[in-house]
């Protein structure tokens, strides 16, 4: 669906006009494209810890009184084209280039001990705020809270995810904020921490910001084509017929996949043709049914011999305040929503056809966050989505596998062009930035966390919102 407010308000009549009231001016954002560098700009690398101040401002090398830091690391990896042949531009010092329009900065926090330290960092980065580019990105890197040892150091690490979201909600021209944390078996040079740096500091990420991702060890592989780092891999993708599903199925076997796409009969016309073009198979079925995770096994494995991928992207809404609420509305929404993607789970993680390196995504949603006026069983079957996720990801984790979540915000799609127009304007502008996300901003987030190369992200929710200001 088109929105037409971004359009209107950066040409002629319309940009003065929006100009002269003050109105949101959002930016079109910059998305993934074939070929397209990982990173576009010089990348800025900032530190709390002293060998980053004292070290060499465009190699990173660090001085001699110093052992090398944590962002010393961090611009290695950058420096070595962060596992590919790209030419990254990396700089240690906002001082080396006066003028310079940023296109990453990144926050090296990972060894502060004191809230004191962080100064060392954030000053420097709010220097260079105003030279980030359009669409820029701004990540911080820093250490589980909860895994401190001391009052101080837990201050410290909180303090800094708390400070990421902040800049992101100043951060404007469709740039974001993120950031890493880290936990006692992960390290900045960890498979995981790379993989995330390439989604990050990418276009993939165009609608995540605001988000802590934490990263629980270095588990993972670096693929022998970071363009499909899926290649040889065989994925379910549910309620695959249009939108979301669609646009998931398709991004998967661009990453290299076979895909099995799955949706209701009804919809059968329209799998096929998702199927078709992406060159996968269309499974017609009810997921709700008590043999629907034997359908998908016996498909999968009779067809490709295997099955490694499973998202549970099939989902309703029945609407209705609580208080009028009725059977069917609560049941239906609770049993396709989390009861139907509990019981395949169970099959499938019973299955030896399921136990090499397994990867789950489910759907969850802002409303199971935040909750939702009107939506009391959506919101309490998207809540049930991240318990099971919760709970599930260190069965998945015994076979080398993960299980994670993915919530979306406002996303263009049929269901949202179906909202009353004013109601649909102003969930659009109400995060930082300031548009709705496309379906396949949902896809790539999916698309990062099932790469092998992120096998260390195991059990987390990642909100792909634009940092909704509503709510957690």
């Amino acid at each position: 669906m088109t929105d037409r407010y971004t359009s209107f308000v950066h040409h002629g009549f319309g940009k003065t006009l929006a100009q002269k009231l003050g109105l949101p001016q959002p930016v079109p954002l910059r998305r993934h494209t074939p070929s397209a560098p990982v990173v576009t700009g010089p990348v800025l690398v900032l530190s709390t810890a002293p060998a980053a101040a004292s070290g060499d401002s465009t190699t990173g090398a660090s001085a001699g009184e110093h052992p090398p830091s944590d962002a010393d690391a961090v611009a290695t990896l950058l420096l070595n084209g962060l596992g590919s042949d790209e030419l990254i531009d990396v700089r240690r010092s906002p001082h080396t280039a006066e003028g310079t329009r940023w296109g990453t900065v990144i926050v090296v926090a990972t060894e502060v001990t004191h809230p004191n330290d962080l100064a060392a960092a954030m000053l420097p980065l709010g220097q260079v705020l105003r030279g980030l580019g359009q669409c820029g990105r701004v990540l911080f890197i820093t250490r589980d809270p909860e895994e401190a040892d001391r009052p101080a150091v837990a201050a410290a690490r909180q303090a800094v995810i708390s400070t990421m979201r902040s800049v992101a909600k100043e951060l404007r021209r469709g740039a974001t904020a993120n950031a890493l944390v880290l936990g006692a078996d992960a390290t900045v040079t960890g498979t995981p921490v790379l993989s995330a740096l390439r989604f990050f500091l990418s276009p993939k990420s165009a609608f995540v910001s605001g988000q802590p991702v934490t990263i629980s060890s270095d588990a993972g592989h670096v693929p022998e084509n970071w363009d499909r780092p899926l290649d040889g891999q065989v994925a379910v993708v549910t309620g695959a017929a249009q939108g979301i599903g669609a646009e998931i199925a398709a991004t998967l076997a661009r990453d290299g996949a076979r895909v099995v796409a799955v949706d209701i009969p009804a919809a059968g016309e329209s799998l096929a043709r998702v199927a078709n073009r992406i060159k996968g198979t269309a499974l017609q079925l009810d997921i709700t049914s008590p043999d629907a995770a034997e359908v998908i096994l016996t498909h999968a494995v009779d067809r490709y011999g295997r099955l490694d991928i499973v998202i549970h992207n099939a989902g309703i809404t029945r609407d209705k305040l609580l208080a009028n609420m009725d059977d069917d509305r609560w049941n239906s929404v609770m049993t396709v929503n989390i009861a139907s993607q509990l019981a395949m789970n169970d099959h499938f993680l019973a299955s030896e056809h399921f136990h090499r390196n397994p990867r789950i995504v489910s759907l969850a949603s802002t409303s199971g966050i935040a909750g939702n006026r009107g939506q009391t069983n959506y919101g309490a079957s998207k809540g049930g989505v991240i318990g099971m996720v919760t709970a599930s990801a260190p069965l998945l984790a015994e076979h080398g596998g993960t299980m994670n979540a993915v919530a979306p915000g406002f996303i263009e799609t049929t269901m949202t062009s179906k909202i009353p127009f004013a109601t649909r304007e102003v969930a659009r502008r109400l995060n930082s930035l300031q548009q709705g996300g496309h379906p396949v901003d949902v896809a790539e987030t999916i698309a990062f966390l099932v790469s092998p190369a992120s096998v260390g992200i195991n059990g987390v929710v990642v909100r792909v919102c634009g940092q909704n200001l509503v709510g957690a």
